[in-house]
């Protein structure tokens, strides 16, 4: 049965960045995929992870830099990146208008699974 999801459920998260999941964990209740759309301001950082996820970020405006082992990747507006589970890599924002971008993490994120290096 379709569900019209009106509403996200806004994810509180400290350094400016916004996250409304759509679908997932904490909004449908859905262990197997989420949904989200991010905002974070230019100069944006988080620790490092090591998530128990794979992730598809989708970037809609500005730019979000993907570090990881393999190296550093720049994903602009119309483009995407795929990161794979258990793959040790850190979002930030270089660009100083920031981002906004979509999040797709199957199964879905959590913040016990993110596995996020301790700031």
């Amino acid at each position: 049965m379709a569900e019209l999801i009106g509403q996200p459920t806004r994810i509180p998260v400290p350094g400016g960045k916004i996250i409304d999941e759509y679908v997932g964990r904490a909004s449908t209740g859905d262990a197997g995929v989420s949904v989200a759309r991010m905002v974070a301001p230019g100069g944006w950082t988080e620790p490092a992870q090591a998530p128990g996820f794979d992730e598809i970020t989708l970037v809609l405006r500005g730019s979000v830099r993907v570090e990881t082992a393999d190296g550093v990747y720049d994903v602009g507006a119309g483009q995407a990146i795929l990161t794979r589970a258990g793959e040790r890599i850190r979002y930030t924002t270089p660009d100083p208008e920031g981002a906004e971008y979509v999040a797709v993490c199957v199964p879905a994120f959590s913040p016990e699974t993110a596995h996020r290096d301790p700031q």
